[in-house]
């Protein structure tokens, strides 16, 4: 099973259908991924812990970590079983591969990060989910062998996928501009032809390699889970681009698909 980065941009992601990343994810099913996943296994951007963490829980709640949006948002649920037999195996992974303390979460669900993408993705909210954090005292060569540590998971039927954001600067945020800035495009950019040429070692080098990548990302938390991402499907695997576009000339709503492909 083939790994995912989403950019899931806006929370208004749930809400608001003038946003084509809304449409592309309400056609995951048909378009992107026909097999059913036995479970799912999301790296949030919202989601940061000192150790890598998971959450076990046996329903997961919905968390609305955000403010000020409308008061619909703060209605929607997206009530999931939680999936304690993988977060077990994503402790075991991690162990096995020199994350020394993996820690449990016994009372977290879903942040936005998870729900908002994966009720469009999986509205029906009947397939196990678990989440796992980042850590942004690391860098990303850590979480790239995150996500390879992960990677038997894909032959074990578990959907991996990261979500965070391509580009992610709130503060340059012009929600009267549809123009997309110069420092933006070029990362972006940057960033699909590092990823479809396989320049992944580049990618984890992102703030040395990247033009503009402080601009980019002011805070690394929504670029690390691309990182889990790409490493879950090894060092051979081959990026797509599944899809592209813009919010308010800054936000970038590329999302990928990594393929492995034998060495």
């Amino acid at each position: 099973m083939d790994s995912f980065f989403i950019s899931h941009g806006s929370p208004t992601l749930s809400i608001d259908d003038s946003l084509p990343a809304r449409h592309f994810l309400k056609s995951w099913k048909e378009k992107v991924m026909e097999k059913r996943p036995t479970s799912i296994l999301v790296i949030s951007a919202h989601w940061e812990t000192e150790e890598p963490t998971v959450n076990v829980v046996p329903r997961n709640d919905t968390i609305y970590d955000f403010y000020g949006f409308p008061k619909s948002m703060y209605k929607l649920k997206y009530p999931a079983p939680g999936a304690p037999e993988l977060a077990e195996r994503v402790k075991e992974l991690l162990m096995a591969s020199n994350f020394k303390c993996v820690n449990e979460d016994k009372n977290r669900g879903l942040d936005h990060g998870s729900w908002v993408p994966l009720m469009l993705m999986y509205p029906e909210a009947d397939i196990p989910v678990c989440q796992l954090s980042v850590q942004t005292n690391k860098d990303g060569t850590y979480h790239y062998n995150m996500g390879k540590a992960l990677a038997p998971l894909r032959e074990e039927g578990v959907l991996v996928f990261g979500s965070g954001s391509a580009t992610h600067n709130l503060r340059a945020i012009d929600r009267s501009n549809e123009t997309v800035v110069p420092w933006a495009y070029e990362f972006d950019n940057w960033l699909k032809e590092a990823l479809l040429d396989g320049r992944y070692e580049d990618v984890n080098q992102y703030e040395e390699k990247a033009p503009h990548a402080k601009k980019a990302h002011p805070w690394p938390e929504h670029f690390y889970p691309l990182h889990v991402a790409m490493g879950a499907a090894g060092e051979e695997a081959k990026a797509k681009l599944i899809h592209h576009s813009w919010s308010f000339g800054t936000l970038s709503y590329a999302s990928y698909q990594f393929t492995t492909t034998s060495p």
